[in-house]
């Protein structure tokens, strides 16, 4: 047999070639024809809101010329150009001393990227979809505040509504006075010039950046007193109080050496600041395993709870004057009050009696003011009013040492009910609530404790945060399941679903100090945070329109408030690093307009700060749109559960924009 010749070997290839082509055309022709005839066409959504169309190929059921088509294509191939290069990719990051490119750093100030030129002009859109007009008209963008309202608190700044008091006597002035309908914040809070990215925990506990908070009164006020230095660009804080100028920690160790039952981290978990200061008390007590709420009126010395949480450490503005603070009964092991300028005894003692009432049955009350260490006549009466006070709210008085005296609350009623006939203050009615806080007066009665015990065996720290409490079962929930398994039941999905976040978005390495959970549930967000030990604290928020479960995070020892959503929240502006939100905006849309809880989110968060949301598909786009009104960058993601999940997760993040 001869050897095939190159001719003939490429005459061979070039029949079988063809043959091949043939076999694919007619087999693709005859799959497509069958798809056509027997099948649904396929039908392509837009996200226009008109209805969609079905388009039917104009090829459908015409013959073709294969030859022919392959001839063509042939000839195009050769007339068309070689197809150009595609673009090189460009990454972002930093070449090390290798010469490797790596993502692996830390931003230290703003950079262009985070910084945006937001040039004050609304831009309205009036269609209705369908060409012709509509009367409502939808915001795109919103406007950047005067610079006047740079540290803006809607509720609190309110002075029309604070000139219109008939008396400021008791502190009126102090508490919330939110705009009327309709006149609430309409615009994006803007920062200071010079606005910086804030120092990281644990180094902002010692300093931050005098520009963040560009006030001086308490350093010329408080300067003597080891509050707040002032060095150059910075703020310093050495750690001093009015009562402890030597340093929280001496004052702390004073504390444990009167009381040793105290046992902060064991026993003591949750504290409250009454009149804090720079919360340096509470900054400390933060090493020890305790987390305080550190709580000031935006008073003379107004900015003290923005210094507070610039720092890093857990603060609010509120007062005690003349309603309920927004926090449950027996939420607090210990009451801290270090020359808080408070009449504890004026009107029978009503602000001692709200102390009492979040006093946990059992817990301390420290108080540290001049009557206690000062032979003045004046002060003398103060200690002996204070005195007789303490004894008919069944206090025991356990200690005095040096300017600090403690007392300690009783662990049931039975000294309530053994006192005189006509002892004031009485006990309160059978049927008060001593957890329903919102817009409630101050009451002049001692809250009953309990006589099932809920609230005073809670498990000592930090067994706690994972332990059920015995006040589930007084939460006011439908539930067919224990409320013991539902309480199980949240800390392991939050646990799976932080588990997720840490592995797959990388959140070890996103700043979380200033942590808000707005619709916080039993905690288990904030509870999972720390099962992944980010060092971060979590203001838990309780909204009014769902069950009141804050007893239940405060026996965690977690701390939290109560809040309604249709208003806005008691702190400064640009005070969280993070505002975490699961299912609350598909409930609030029901009372509330989105876009204000929006932009007070935006209020209150810092630039570069971050946004999550897991609600429903049905109020994403809205969600989106009014974020991108304010200037947020935004990504929409599937949960977990996959693309066909009623469910989807709105993250954002918060440059800072200058006008």
């Amino acid at each position: 047999m001869k050897p095939i010749g190159n001719v003939e070997f490429l005459k061979t290839s070039v029949i079988l070639k063809i043959s091949a082509f043939f076999v694919v055309a007619a087999t693709f022709f005859y799959l497509g024809k069958h798809w056509s005839d027997g099948y649904p066409q396929l039908v392509f959504f837009a996200t226009t809101r008109q209805a969609p169309s079905v388009a039917i190929s104009p090829n459908h059921n015409k013959p073709f010329n294969l030859s022919a088509l392959v001839d063509q294509n042939q000839t195009l191939a050769l007339a068309l150009p070689p197809p150009s290069p595609p673009p090189p990719l460009r990454r972002f990051g930093i070449v090390d001393e290798n010469g490797t490119m790596s993502d692996e750093f830390e931003v230290g100030e703003f950079d262009e990227g985070l910084v945006e030129d937001w040039r004050n002009e609304t831009k309205t859109d009036g269609s209705d979809g369908d060409g012709g007009s509509s009367s409502s008209v939808r915001v795109t963008k919103f406007e950047l505040c005067p610079k006047s309202m740079g540290e803006y608190i809607p509720c609190l700044d309110n002075k029309e509504a604070i000139r219109r008091l008939k008396s400021t006597a008791k502190g009126e002035h102090f508490e919330r006075h939110c705009p009327e309908e309709g006149r609430g914040l309409n615009c994006l809070v803007p920062a200071p010039s010079k606005y910086r990215t804030p120092i990281p925990w644990p180094k902002s506990q010692d300093e931050v950046w005098f520009y963040n908070v560009p006030h001086t009164r308490l350093v010329e006020d408080k300067g003597g007193q080891n509050w707040i230095t002032r060095e150059k660009d910075k703020f310093k804080f050495p750690g001093g109080g009015t009562q402890f100028i030597h340093g929280a920690n001496e004052y702390l160790d004073h504390i444990s050496k009167m009381i040793p039952e105290i046992a902060f981290g064991h026993h003591t978990r949750v504290v409250l600041d009454v009149g804090c200061g720079v919360a340096s008390f509470g900054a400390y007590l933060l090493s020890r395993n305790v987390i305080t709420m550190s709580v000031a009126p935006k008073d003379v010395h107004e900015n003290q709870i923005q210094f507070a949480l610039e720092r890093g450490v857990p603060a609010m503005v509120s007062a005690f004057a003349t309603h309920r603070l927004l926090y449950p009964s027996q939420a607090f092991d210990m009451i801290h009050c270090s020359r808080c300028r408070i009449n504890w005894t004026r009107d029978d003692g009503i602000l001692l009696l709200e102390v009492n009432r979040m006093l946990r049955a059992g817990g301390y009350f420290v108080w540290a003011a001049q009557p206690v260490y000062k032979h003045e006549e004046i002060l003398e009466e103060q200690w002996k009013e204070m005195l007789n006070l303490t004894t008919r709210l069944c206090w025991e008085f356990v200690k005095k040492d040096g300017y600090v005296a403690i007392w300690q609350k009783p662990f049931n009623n039975s000294c309530y009910l053994n006192r005189e006939a006509g002892t004031r203050p009485p006990l309160c009615d059978q049927d008060d609530d001593p957890d329903n806080v919102w817009y409630v007066d101050l009451k002049a009665c001692i809250t009953r404790l309990p006589e099932n015990g809920y609230g005073v065996n809670v498990t000592t720290w930090p067994a706690r945060l994972q332990t059920p409490p015995d006040r589930l079962q007084s939460i006011q929930i439908d539930a067919y399941t224990s409320r013991k398994e539902l309480f199980k039941a949240e800390s392991k999905y939050w646990n799976e679903i932080i588990e997720s976040y840490v592995r797959s978005l990388h959140w070890k390495k996103i700043q979380l100090r200033n942590v808000m959970d707005m619709r916080a549930g039993f905690g288990g967000f904030a509870a999972a945070l720390m099962e992944q030990n980010f060092d971060s604290w979590v203001m838990n928020v309780v909204p009014v329109s769902g069950p009141n479960t804050l007893p239940v995070i405060y026996d965690r020892g977690l701390i939290g408030v109560m809040h309604d959503w249709c208003e806005p929240f008691d702190t400064y502006p640009r005070t969280y690093d993070f505002l975490h939100a699961a299912g609350l905006f598909s409930i609030e849309k029901k009372r509330c307009n989105l876009s204000s809880i929006m932009l007070e989110m935006d209020r209150i968060l810092r630039p570069g700060g971050r946004v999550y949301i897991r609600d429903a598909l049905s109020i994403m786009d809205e969600l989106q749109e009014i974020g991108k009104a304010i200037g947020w960058q935004i990504t929409v993601r599937d949960t977990s559960e996959g693309p066909y999940a009623n469910y989807r997760i709105f993250t954002a993040d918060k440059h800072l924009l200058r006008g």
